[in-house]
């Protein structure tokens, strides 16, 4: 800003503003460098975790690459599923996924965890019932499978199912109708089941704790 050309055209006064101004600017520059910087960052680690999401799910390992390829071939078609594994390791995260990769991803996903309601109340649960079926049945109501209709219905520890419900449960999967508590009409409905367990079904099934046609 100065020029030897002309003389006294600028004086101390004007020298503490400038200073001032220098010093206002250099931190909008400053913080605009590392805002530019946070950004690049930010786009960066974005695209990493792109490369390590499937849907809502997050691996990279091996392992896990290979169970994102058997989501990819099973999720488009129709069939039932079981998921095994540990207590804690995501099952119903991957119930959902091939739920949102299917056909029926516009529909329902009702899930039901077969071993946190008791025996006595899972069928009507399951099926519903009618009303008069037994004490407190005041209305007739549908059960999981109904509300699932259209779309996917994921039966949480299903390995923990008392095996008289197995039966009922077998008779739905295979004539896709359902009976409520109390009623004698059979209903029709179109689901998909994802089933989920932590047990050693073959075992199970040696012990006669599941149903091998079920299996």
């Amino acid at each position: 800003v100065g020029n030897d050309n002309i003389v006294n055209l600028f004086n101390e006064g004007h020298l503490e503003v400038l200073t001032i101004f220098a010093a206002q600017a250099s931190l909008i520059v400053a913080n605009a460098l590392l805002l530019n910087e946070l950004k690049v960052d930010n786009e960066a680690l974005r695209e990493r975790l792109d490369d390590m999401l499937f849907g809502s799910i997050v691996g990279t390992s091996p392992v896990m690459r290979n169970v994102f390829r058997t989501l990819e071939k099973v999720a488009p078609t129709d069939v039932s599923v079981l998921v095994q594994g540990e207590t804690g390791t995501g099952k119903e995260l991957i119930a959902r996924e091939i739920h949102e990769r299917s056909a029926r991803k516009d529909g329902p996903f009702v899930t039901i965890n077969t071993a946190a309601i008791p025996e006595n109340l899972l069928e009507s649960e399951l099926f519903g019932h009618v009303r008069g079926a037994f004490t407190g049945a005041v209305a007739t109501r549908i059960g999981k499978f109904q509300a699932a209709d259209g779309g996917t219905l994921f039966l949480d520890e299903i390995g923990d199912m008392p095996i008289a419900l197995q039966v009922k449960l077998l008779r739905a999967l295979q004539e896709r109708t359902v009976i409520k508590v109390g009623g004698s009409k059979p209903e029709s409905i179109d689901i998909r089941v994802i089933a989920a367990t932590n047990r050693d079904l073959k075992e199970a099934i040696q012990n006669n704790e599941f149903r091998e046609d079920l299996y």
